[in-house]
């Protein structure tokens, strides 16, 4: 009897090895099967995401590949070049890696992927430490990445509840901008290697290295244990991919995103949008665009030099015949005021200004033909020594900054910026109302600024190159409004309150420029932007 139990145990045993072994060797046969090489529907036997439906998915999971799925680009050259940019020694990692852009392409192309990333990743993060790698990944990269987000991919992805993403980017590079603007749980990543008590990066990654092919399957299976607990789609959009979307229960590809379309792709709505970013590049640095930088920078540092020195060598209306000459774009419209404030009885104007970068008061003042005075926060040294009109600085205490305002005013006109900071994105940050208590002739003017290759202004950088960087741009504008002064009965004077002319003057600015108004805050920007608690 024992022996007959035991052949039945040991002919189920040999049986159940036999289906495992059968229906492993189809799912092998079917990852490694070789699709047609035509079109790009054809490589991959996956389905196209345009088939996924994104019904009913709310309790279910999903994870998404990275280059040319989430990201309509298939390359992560750009995103290192802005990485290797904007930390410590950046323009030397900026130049070696775009002379080795054509080895990288090459590299990558026909010999191994894994080599050509494991290369990009040692020239961009040798040496540098973690917090500023992490710097730039919170400040700077996410207004590219959202930028470049694949409608198709984030309609399917917005619908599930839980998200994830798999990446062969270092996970430093990804998570700040996957967490908070995406609503991703887990992002599975590259590890970068870091050593020392200053946590500075070696260049290299933690095993298993580069998360490519078998590598992607294996990091998801370390992190979910258990086949089942696999998400139920998985997005990716080359061959290599094929690996870990036949893991989960739907496996979708994602198409080369057309941008030579005639009809244009909606706009992605994020979980939340990207109010404050950092970093001097206006456009994401693709090899050409990166070159024709390279090439701009020397004409551009001359003719920067050229303009700052024109408004302190010329009167102010000469120097705004130059700078239009150079080609800064400059428009007035509105109701300029006409005179001097004449410093008693009433007092001078207070222009109340928004803030778009640091030359909002020299070219209100260019518009007025006269130098007027203006009130600083933190303005660098550099920028008060070439600064063509009179700069005052404040404290932020309240009761001294109101001393000196008041002493201002009762001399001339002057120039202040109620919203404390700058802010790149069509909004206006909330409005101290300091200014509403100290003055009853206010003059809103609202300002708006253009640039095409590098922005004015920094958070986390030198801000006495914000000026340089301004005027290196081809053909920056400025566009300054005067309205019309407030009304008697809309000031303090008039029985309103402070904190209501200051709402009514933002909101009017606001709605002048097509701006929205925010009650963000200048300690709101810096705690995004720098990771301030």
């Amino acid at each position: 009897m024992y022996v007959k139990q035991g052949l039945e145990n040991y002919e189920r045993q040999a049986c159940g090895k036999r289906l495992y072994t059968c229906s492993f060797t189809m799912e092998r046969r079917r990852m490694q099967q070789k699709p047609p090489q035509t079109g790009w529907s054809r490589r991959s036997s996956f389905p196209s995401v345009n088939e996924c439906s994104s019904e009913k998915r709310k309790e279910q999971a999903v994870v998404s590949e990275m280059d040319g799925t989430l990201l309509r680009s298939d390359c992560a050259f750009s995103y290192y070049l802005l990485v290797a940019l904007e930390a410590p020694a950046g323009l030397l990692r900026f130049l070696v890696l775009l002379v080795l852009a054509p080895v990288l392409y090459l590299l990558r192309c026909f010999l191994s992927e894994r080599l050509a990333m494991g290369l990009l990743a040692w020239i961009t993060f040798v040496g540098s430490r973690e917090e500023d790698i992490m710097s730039v990944a919170r400040a700077v990269l996410p207004k590219f990445y959202a930028e470049d987000v694949h409608p198709q991919t984030w309609r399917v992805m917005s619908s599930f509840s839980q998200r994830y993403l798999l990446t062969a980017y270092p996970r430093l590079m990804v998570e700040p901008f996957a967490k908070q603007y995406l609503g991703v749980q887990k992002v599975l990543g590259s590890e970068l290697q870091f050593v020392g008590r200053q946590r500075r990066a070696t260049g290299f990654f933690v095993s298993p290295g580069v998360l490519i092919g078998a590598a992607k399957v294996a990091a998801l299976r370390s992190h979910f244990r258990h086949p089942m607990a696999f998400p139920d789609v998985a997005l990716g959009s080359r061959r290599s991919d094929n690996f870990f979307l036949a893991t989960c229960k739907e496996g979708y590809v994602v198409p080369p995103f057309d941008r030579n379309s005639s009809t244009r792709s909606p706009t992605v709505e994020l979980c939340q949008p990207i109010i404050f970013h950092d970093g001097r590049l206006v456009k994401r640095p693709t090899p050409i665009h990166a070159l024709t930088i390279l090439l701009w920078a020397p004409f551009g540092a001359v003719i920067s030099f050229l303009r700052i020195m024109s408004s302190l060598v010329f009167p102010m209306s000469f120097s705004l015949l130059f700078l239009r000459a150079t080609g800064v774009r400059v428009a007035v419209r509105g109701y300029p005021p006409t005179g001097l404030g004449d410093g008693g009885g009433m007092g001078g104007v207070l222009f109340a200004s928004t803030h778009r970068t640091l030359m909002d008061p020299v070219f209100i003042s260019l518009a007025l033909g006269r130098p007027i005075p203006a009130v600083t926060f933190s303005l660098a040294r550099i920028n008060e020594l070439v600064s063509p009109i009179p700069t005052i600085r404040l404290c932020r205490k309240r009761e001294k900054d109101a001393a000196i305002i008041k002493s201002l005013l009762q001399r001339g006109d002057l120039v202040i910026c109620p919203e404390g900071t700058t802010c790149r994105e069509p909004m206006l940050l909330r409005f101290s109302a300091l200014f509403a208590e100290l003055s009853n002739r206010v003059v809103p003017v609202a300002t708006k600024c253009e640039v095409s290759m590098f922005y004015g202004t920094t958070a986390r950088g030198w801000k006495g190159l914000d000026t340089f960087y301004f005027f290196m741009n081809p053909t920056p504008s400025y566009e300054v409004i005067f309205l019309k002064q407030l009304p008697y009965s809309l000031t303090c004077a008039g029985g309103r309150s402070p904190h209501e002319v200051a709402n009514y003057v933002q909101n009017r600015l606001a709605s002048t420029l097509g701006f929205i108004a925010t009650d963000l805050t200048r300690d709101y920007k810096y705690r995004v932007l720098l990771g301030h608690p």
